[in-house]
């Protein structure tokens, strides 16, 4: 079939309009978003999450006292004479039907509660700072990939100038205004910075390996979109021990700490017996009367020095030794956030340096070398060299800058983020 041509032409643009449409519904992946899908995915949150549910079942269960047992049998059954295995004739036989229940002291019932209550609190600990570690683990691949590709679009930015000098080279040699140094200079150039951009192709892949892990591949191949909001955090004051106390790590130790205390309760309470308690029906021949028996049973502890006391100085030295382990902790934590703090104080400094002093130092260095070369008062040789260092100053304030939000991503989710702040804006 003829299809006229304006026609087709319209209907190609349509296809092509469609599929670039198509593309751009792609959206750009921002930490936040990142963060949600890691959030979203992980499946160590639903399981402390059903940890922290079967912890609290079993709360409710340890304060209900023991079930009944419910006892029958037989009684002196005849086993040889006239009457073996009668269970009539024998005035001493009897069918009897029982039941007997332990009476747990309602502060014992109260304590193995609560302990299951602190082991719920302990598992949520342990799930806030799961989700802590999963938004700053996210957060430092997303940077990774986001700094890397920074990298690679700087590189891919002074490949094509540098292109264009060989090409400028070339001409000028040609036509006897240059010197064929120049041209091998330049082309050296590109084959350095080429394979500078194979170094950084071969990171960014590992960046987008290690998202991958929290995100998903599909998500991970997004194109990135956002700046990091590295220039804050809420730790830039002063870092105080109870501020710390309240990050999740800190949290699940204390909530250990709890548990073993209720622990050395419970040993406490069970210096004191519980006591059971029994009742039966038994049943004779008809020629003889049926029999009740009611009874008690109490544990005799009459070695507590060495059972239950020694029990019970085994759980205080359990509470000593959380209690030890919570200090250093905290110990550890502060000396950890304090170098982080630091590393973040001084990255910045050395940020704003680098943009302020030098780069533009360095690019203004490039422009009279070039301003040079061209006045033929230099060679080609020295601009490139200027060019290069300019780019090694541009892509050490990128490493630095990476290094500096990486401190600012481990300060910035010490405590898990509900409600994320959104992204800052581009720097120019």
């Amino acid at each position: 079939m003829f299809i006229p041509f304006p026609i087709y032409r319209t209907a190609a643009a349509a296809l092509v309009v469609a599929m670039a449409s198509a593309s751009w519904a792609i959206d750009p992946l921002t930490l936040i978003e990142a963060q949600r899908i890691a959030v979203g995915r992980s499946q160590q949150l639903v399981a402390q999450g059903a940890l922290t549910t079967a912890a609290r079942e079993q709360a409710v269960a340890a304060d209900q006292l023991p079930d009944p047992v419910l006892k029958f049998g037989i009684d002196n059954l005849p086993a040889n004479g006239p009457d073996r295995g009668s269970l009539t004739r024998d005035f001493m036989t009897q069918r009897r039907i029982g039941l007997s229940q332990e009476i747990t002291r309602s502060e014992k019932r109260q304590l193995r509660s609560e302990r299951f209550e602190r082991d719920a609190q302990r598992v949520q600990a342990q799930r806030q700072l799961t989700l802590a570690n999963l938004q700053r683990d996210t957060a430092l691949a997303w940077l990774d990939r986001y700094y890397t590709q920074a990298q690679r679009e700087l590189l891919l930015q002074q490949i094509e100038e540098t292109r264009l000098q060989v090409q400028a080279a070339d001409s000028a040699f040609r036509t006897g205004r240059g010197s064929q140094a120049d041209v091998f200079a330049a082309r050296a150039a590109v084959i350095g910075l080429e394979d500078r951009l194979s170094q950084i192709d071969r990171q960014a892949r590992g960046a987008g390996i290690a998202l991958a892990r929290w995100i998903g591949a599909p998500d991970a191949e997004r194109p990135f979109s956002g700046s990091p909001p590295w220039q804050t955090t809420p730790l830039q004051g002063k870092v105080s021990s109870e501020h710390l106390k309240q990050h999740p790590d800190l949290l699940a130790l204390s909530a250990e700490v709890d548990a073993v205390e209720t622990d050395a309760k419970l040993a406490q309470a069970n210096k004191q017996a519980d006591w059971s308690v029994e009742a039966s029906y038994a049943q004779r021949g008809s020629a003889y009367s049926n029999m009740v028996s009611i009874g008690v049973s109490i544990p005799l502890q009459w070695d507590q020095k060495n059972r239950q006391n020694r029990e019970l100085a085994a759980k205080l030295a359990m509470v000593d030794e959380a209690k030890a382990r919570y200090e250093d902790m905290l110990r550890s934590h502060e000396a950890e956030v304090r170098g982080w703090l630091n590393d973040w104080q001084t990255g910045k400094d050395r940020v704003a340096r680098y943009r302020s002093e030098l780069i533009p130092t360095a690019r203004q260095r490039t422009e009279a070398t070039l301003t040079a070369y061209r006045t033929g008062k230099s060679d080609l040789a020295v601009a490139l060299a200027a060019r290069r260092d300019e780019i090694d100053t541009r892509m050490q304030a990128l490493t630095l800058e990476l290094e500096t939000a990486r401190s600012w991503a481990q300060l910035n989710f010490l405590v898990p983020e509900h409600n994320m702040p959104a992204p800052a804006k581009e720097q120019p």
